[in-house]
C-alpha cells in the first residue's frame, strides 16, 4: 500500500501548517481522521438489488467491506419503512484512507468530464464533503457491469476548528479546489 500521503503529511504539510497558523504545539495541527463514503439509495425500496450493487461497488472502491444504512423512521410520502435499506456507506481510516485518498486525487478527479476544480465550500468545522455524480470515475469500476448511474458524497473530516485550516490542509493534500 501506498503512504506517500502519509508521508508527505508528516514531512511538508504538518510543518508548513505548523508555520503558517503559528501553533504553540504540534497538536494543534489539523489531521485528516477519515474519509467517509456515502450513497443514498432512495430507488432501494422498489428494488433490493440496488442495495447489493452499491455495497460492492463501494467495496471495489475503497478495498474495505461497506454497510448498508436503514432509514431512522417511516415516511409515507417516499414509501419508507423504519428499519428499511436505504443507502451504503464505508468509512476509511489511516492507511487505507491515504491511499483512498490519493486515487481520488490522482486517478479519478481528473477523468470527470469538464472538470474544473470542486467547490471549496467547507461544513464550519474544518470538514469537506464532495459530491460525485457518477461512480464509473473510479477506475476499479467495470463500466460494462454497470446498470445505473449513482452518485455518492465523499467526507473528509478533520481535527481542524474552522474552515480556514481545514482549507489549508485539504489544499496542502492536493484537492483541486475552484475558488481561493
Amino acid at each position: 500500500m501506498s503512504t506517500t500521503l502519509k508521508k508527505q503529511y508528516d514531512e511538508v504539510i504538518a510543518p508548513a501548517l505548523m508555520k503558517q497558523f503559528n501553533y504553540s504545539s504540534s497538536m494543534q495541527i489539523p489531521r485528516l481522521t477519515k474519509i467517509v463514503l456515502n450513497e443514498g439509495l432512495g430507488d432501494a425500496t422498489q428494488d433490493k438489488k440496488i442495495i447489493d450493487t452499491a455495497i460492492n461497488e463501494l467495496t471495489t472502491i475503497t478495498g474495505q467491506k461497506a454497510v448498508m444504512t436503514l432509514s431512522k423512521k417511516d415516511i409515507s410520502n417516499f414509501k419508507v419503512r423504519k428499519k428499511m435499506p436505504i443507502g451504503a456507506r464505508v468509512t476509511l481510516r489511516r492507511d487505507r484512507m491515504y491511499e483512498f485518498m490519493e486515487r481520488f486525487i490522482r486517478i479519478a478527479l481528473p477523468r470527470i468530464r469538464d472538470f474544473k476544480g470542486i467547490p471549496g465550500k467547507l461544513d464550519g468545522r474544518g470538514n469537506y464533503t464532495v459530491g460525485v455524480t457518477e461512480q464509473i470515475i473510479f477506475p476499479e469500476i467495470n463500466i460494462d457491469s454497470v446498470n445505473k448511474m449513482t452518485g455518492m458524497n465523499i467526507t473528509f473530516v478533520t481535527t481542524a476548528k474552522t474552515d480556514e485550516e481545514g482549507y489549508a490542509l485539504l489544499k496542502a493534500f492536493g484537492l483541486p479546489f475552484n475558488n481561493k
